[in-house]
């Protein structure tokens, strides 16, 4: 099996993280995915031998609208998605504004925006296509996060070495799936992966 057919497998076989799949999709958002920790700590788990741990940390759903780029929008969404899973940590982002925040040139779309993330691994999200299948993003690659390497990303490696090395420590990464190994230097350019 592939990188993309053991993530869709995982995902879909896995009733917390298929629901709150569909609970996102029935936003009808605009370019709408489920990211980072979501995906990631699933495929390291698997990579470990371990069933799926809960989702017990931010469930990132990340989207793009130029037109509805106030963060009152997406705390409002916020609200409305912990009105359907109140146990879900909910963190909803308008990556249309996100660009500001993060210092960098306006991103056109999500898996653009997914670029400037800390992480290659992290880079990754899911969503409930329009066939019912599970759709996956990772304009980074997979090669990291089946590699199981913590690499920092972009401006991550080099200006913003502080904030990576603050995340890495405040994740505890290294003691929960004690596999990874730690990578210095980022990747080359690579094509994204996007698979339906």
């Amino acid at each position: 099996m592939d990188d993309i057919s053991i993530i869709q497998a995982l995902i879909s076989e896995d009733p917390i993280r298929w629901r709150l799949l569909k609970m996102v999709r029935s936003l009808n958002l605009p370019d709408c995915w489920i990211g980072a920790g979501f995906v990631r700590n699933a495929v390291w788990d698997y990579l470990h031998g371990r069933s799926p741990s809960p989702v017990s940390t931010d469930v990132d759903v990340i989207w793009f609208d130029h037109k509805r780029c106030s963060p009152e929008e997406d705390k409002a969404l916020e609200t409305l998605l912990r009105g359907l899973d109140p146990t879900a940590m909910w963190s909803v982002k308008n990556q249309a504004r996100m660009h500001v925040q993060n210092g960098d040139e306006p991103y056109l779309s999500t898996t653009d925006a997914m670029r400037y993330w800390p992480e290659t691994a992290t880079a990754v999200a899911v969503r409930l296509g329009e066939s019912g299948s599970c759709e996956i993003a990772a304009p980074l690659g997979l090669d990291d996060l089946f590699g199981l390497v913590i690499r920092p990303a972009g401006r991550f490696a080099t200006e913003k070495t502080k904030i990576y090395q603050e995340r890495f420590k405040s994740k505890n990464w290294i003691e929960i799936w004690p596999l990874l190994t730690l990578a210095s230097a980022p990747l080359p350019s690579i094509p994204c992966v996007k698979a339906t």
